[in-house]
């Protein structure tokens, strides 16, 4: 009995350890968090920014450590954990995040370990110094949280400290990192876009920690590797990418014997480091946007336990070794972006575990069946990304596509792959993007294709020769965010009733597939737009009126999602659809619109407009512009040329302080120009051509203008030396107009046209105004800037590569006086043409110095002597024009005079090849200064003006009386009649 009695308290007590440890084990939810603790979470939030509602749970009753983010000592109830990262919402396409300050009552939490603040926004703030005195603290994460300055030194009080990181703090930077040899505890340091220019010192002391595991430094503005490292012998995982390394070997061999993982991207390296292949131990090795320019070295093959190894965007050449059947390890493979070629070698095939492949943007060739048939060995049921595309390869595609059961993105897009899409493609049930654009497959495409392809997310095809038939009432499996079936055929041909079903939809390109019909109003709310909307149904021939465009469904927080709309070159009729304040890009052009601008313009049922690129060319509208622009601030393009507008430019368009470009030419606009374009600062492009607009050239356009077209218009006066301010103008056209003067010397200063190109044109200019891009998972469309103007004879339309233009146009005025050699200067002109003017003297001696003319017209003037020798250095001049001056003598001989037609001399008296005259005998020329050669000129001239006199009032009287019965007639009349008389004039002026 005693013994029992002394039995049944030690049954008691373990029983009550058991229980214990139990509660333990699974959570006491009866220990609540600490009052105190709970206040200071309280007062911590108070200080917060939390407009996406993330703690929506912190309120002033109950229990903290079941609030969001917080997790607490289940014995205790003492706050241990703080997750407070902010987060991205894929389903509605939104960041949430935190913003406000960090308060200092975080410093109650006594017993807070774990403390992250990742990915939020804090303004730019500077860090928190007192985090330094959370001395239980072992992880800290402060990456991506918007914070900035100086990385505080008081984190070196945190000895308990396992990880920190302090990563893509954009304008963080260190003095000196002495601080850290008092994390001793440290494995995991990331410390990446922090600049430690100032902190070059440390590379010589050994402040990092022994037990060092993981070390990020990636674009941190080093120029050396850290000597310390070597003796990490910890270290495992070394990032070091997007450095200044330039030529410099990394010392690689000082790296540590047992490293896994070495990053080195974007180090503008210049040579393999050879020491890599010591690092036996390596299974991730990236070494992509460098400048490697040689074979991929053998000793590469060598390193068997590689897992992932990108050599992506650099120059590597050659053919790929056989030997890579060695890497036996590989998962993933990176060589996209460099210029290796030949055939992918059979050993492929031997690499079991591979899963992801990218050869996009190589030269490779051979047969795409090829590669499958080699992935087929072993691997080819676990390949879940294949990237081929920009490469030569050509075949056909085999049913064996259907083994490819875990692929979750295809792209061939750019390639020469032909024939059908087997069937056995609906068998990839984990498809979510397939990209085939830009290739020469046929044949047709049916619902059995799409079977089960539930999860097809990218559907890109654009630019085959396939067709895709469908019944009227199927539902695609799948739900699209992207569609691109530009140049296919559609069976039937209008626009697919099965869009109505793809709620996701964010891109639609179904451009030149010949469907016809008219545009339903379903089309504008198809989408929840969480990508933006972009919709592309260009060249077909689709008719009717094009319902307003409004979308129901368009969150109004989502102002800053991008919406393009692209129905130009259709055969639309009726007035302008009414467009939502969304939209940002329009193109309604080249159609049969018809009517007046002011019930577009004008709208304000949903100002203010978010519109930026409105392009209404080449339809029928008319009336006149309205001043209407107030609604429309942040328009950057406005093209309306080709239509039957009238009236003068609005001085509301100076409300238009973003515009940068805009074409009004071809219409019948008159009057002077607003002096309220001045306000347009940043316009770089103006095309007026082909209307009746009037008074002077104006003085007040901006620095940023880079083409000027006032071509055929009624400007009159003298061209103002203003002009010569516009350093960066490519493109000056001011023919076809009623100017007068000498042309100005100080078109020397029109430096874009005297400077050699960059990759954005002489004036630095870029003229690819608006840009979006998806290739695969992201979107593309680009608006590329055009300009038509006259070159090498002909009229010429510029798009892509209009940044490259340079040209000079004062043809068909009445400019007097000698062409200034101060021109000549001008060494990067490619087209040149002073036609039809009263010009006299001589072509500059220097003419050969414009060694970039391609186009050169002096013809119909009055100039005279021999044609400059210096001419003969014009080695890109293909075309010539000087006929119809008074030149003599012989045609300097060069490849490129002698090829030109006879017509390029005629009117002159010179001879030599190509012309017929033959050169044998040549009267010397008198003296310039010969007063009885100049006589003699005078009478010879009065003569020929007195004839002309005569005739003209000849056949004035003859037809006077038919042109005075005919009202058009005689006012055409009379503008040919004040044109000779002003020429004539000008003519006698200048000669006496």
């Amino acid at each position: 009995m005693d013994t029992v009695m002394r039995i049944v308290p030690l049954l008691t007590f373990l029983l009550s350890i058991a229980s214990f440890t139990l509660s333990l084990c699974n959570g006491n939810p009866n220990v609540p968090c600490r009052e105190n603790e709970r206040q200071t979470l309280l007062m911590f939030k108070k200080d917060l920014d939390d407009s996406s509602n993330l703690l929506s749970s912190w309120v002033a009753e109950g229990d903290c450590c079941t609030w969001t983010g917080v997790a607490c000592d289940n014995l205790t109830g003492h706050v241990r954990e703080l997750h407070l990262a902010g987060n991205y919402d894929e389903e509605i396409g939104e960041f949430h995040s935190l913003g406000g300050k960090v308060n200092p009552s975080l410093l109650n939490l006594k017993h807070l370990t774990y403390l992250d603040l990742s990915y939020n926004d804090f303004g730019g703030r500077q860090f928190p110094s007192f985090l330094g005195s959370l001395k239980g603290l072992r992880y800290l994460n402060l990456s991506y949280a918007e914070f900035k300055g100086t990385i505080p030194h008081q984190l070196g009080n945190l000895s308990s400290l396992r990880y920190l990181d302090l990563s893509y703090n954009i304008g963080s930077k260190v003095e000196n990192l002495k601080w850290l040899s008092g994390l001793s505890q440290l494995k995991h340091l990331g410390m990446s876009y922090t600049d430690l220019t100032r902190a070059s010192r440390w590379l010589q002391v050994n402040t990092l920690p022994s037990l060092l595991v993981e070390l990020h430094l990636s674009n941190c503005e080093l120029y050396h590797m850290p000597s310390g490292i070597a003796n990490l012998t910890s270290l495992k995982v070394l990032d070091l990418s997007y450095n200044y390394f330039n030529s410099t070997i990394p010392q690689v061999n000082t790296l540590p014997s047992l490293l896994v993982e070495l990053h080195l991207s974007g180090c503008e390296l210049y040579h393999m480091p050879s020491g890599i292949a010591n690092l036996t131990s390596l299974k991730v090795l990236d070494l992509s946007s460098n400048y490697f320019n040689s074979t991929i070295p053998t000793w590469l093959y060598s390193l068997g336990h590689l897992e992932s190894l990108d050599l992506s965007y650099n120059a590597f050449h050659g053919e790929i070794s056989s030997s890579l059947g060695n890497l036996t390890a590989l998962v993933h493979l990176y060589l996209l972006g460099n210029q290796l070629k030949g055939e992918i070698p059979n050993s492929l095939g031997n690499l079991c575990k591979l899963t992801s492949f990218d050869l996009s943007s190589n030269n490779f060739r051979g047969r795409v069946s090829e590669i499958f048939e080699s992935l087929s060995n072993c691997s080819f049921g676990q390949i879940d990304y294949l990237m081929l595309s920009d490469n030569n390869f050509s075949g056909h595609l085999s049913d064996q596509l259907g083994i490819l059961k875990n692929l979750i993105i295809l792209d061939l897009s750019n390639n020469s792959i032909s024939g059908p899409i087997p069937v056995s493609l609906g068998n990839l049930s984990r498809l979510e993007e397939l990209i085939i654009f830009d290739n020469s497959f046929d044949g047709v495409v049916s619902e059995a294709h799409f079977t089960n392809l539930t999860r097809l997310d990218t559907f890109s095809a654009n630019k085959n020769s396939l067709t895709l038939k469908t019944s009227p009432d199927w539902v695609p499996p799948f739900q699209l965010s992207l569609l691109g079936l530009g140049s296919w055929r559609l069976d039937p041909s209008q626009l697919p009733a099965w869009l109505q079903s793809q709620k996701h939809l964010a891109f639609l390109n179904m451009s030149s597939t010949g469907i016809s019909g008219t545009i339903p109003a379903w089309l504008w709310n198809i989408s929840s737009y969480n990508q933006g909307f972009f919709v592309d149904l260009s060249h077909n021939q689709l008719s009717g009126e094009v319902p307003n465009i409004a979308f129901a469904h368009w969150p109004k927080q989502k102002h800053f999602k991008t919406i393009f709309i692209n129905l130009g070159s259709n055969q639309f009729k009726g007035s302008l659809p009414l467009v939502s304040s969304a939209v940002n890009t329009l193109d309604l052009s080249n159609s049969s619109f018809s009517g007046t601008l002011s019930h577009f313009l004008c709208d304000r049922s949903d100002a203010p407009k978010n519109l930026e690129v409105l392009l209404l060319d080449n339809n029928h509208l008319t009336g006149e512009i309205p001043d209407c622009w107030l609604h429309w601030p942040n328009l950057t393009v406005v093209n309306l040329e080709d239509n039957n507008l009238m009236g003068k430019i609005p001085s509301s368009i100076g409300d238009l302080v973003s515009l940068q470009s805009m074409h009004l030419r071809n219409n019948n606009l008159y009057g002077e120009l607003p002096v309220s374009l001045q306000n347009c600062q940043e316009l770089f492009l103006l095309d007026l051509r082909g209307n009746k607009f009037v008074g002077s050239i104006p003085i007040w356009f901006g620095q940023s203008l880079v083409v000027l077209i006032l071509r055929s218009n009624m400007f009159r006066g003298t061209i103002p030396e203003e002009l010569c301010s516009l350093t960066k103008l490519q493109i000056l056209d001011l023919a076809h107009n009623n100017l007068s003067g000498t042309i100005p010397r100080c078109f020397q200063n029109l430096s874009s046209m005297a400077t050699k190109f960059t990759s954005k044109g002489a004036s630095g200019t870029e003229f690819s105004l608006y840009e979006s891009f998806r290739n695969g998972s992201t979107f593309h469309f680009s608006y590329i800037e055009n300009a038509v103007f006259v070159a090498k004879g002909r009229e010429v339309k510029y798009n892509t590569v209009l940044r490259l233009v340079t040209s000079l146009d004062l043809s068909r005025n009445m400019l007097f006086g000698e062409i200034p050699e101060e021109l000549t200067n001008l060494t990067s002109l490619q087209t040149l043409n002073l036609s039809d003017n009263l010009l006299t003297g001589r072509i500059p001696s220097k003419i050969g110095d414009m060694g970039a003319l391609e186009s050169l017209d002096l013809s119909v003037n009055q100039l005279s002597g021999e044609i400059s020798p210096s001419i003969s250095n014009l080695t890109f001049l293909n075309h010539l024009n000087l006929s119809y001056n008074n030149l003599i003598g012989r045609i300097p001989k060069s490849t490129q005079l002698q090829s030109f037609d006879l017509s390029s001399y005629a009117g002159n008296k010179l001879c030599g090849s190509p012309l017929e005259e033959c050169c044998c005998t040549i009267e010397a020329m008198p003296p310039v200064g010969d007063e009885k050669h100049r006589e003699g000129h005078l009478l010879e001239d009065g003569g020929f003006y007195l004839s002309l006199g005569l005739g003209f009032a000849f056949g004035f009287w003859v037809v006077l009386g038919s042109l005075l019965s005919n009202v058009p007639w005689s006012n055409a009349f009379s503008q040919f009649q004040n044109r000779i008389v002003k020429k004539f004039y000008a003519a006698i002026v200048e000669r006496y």
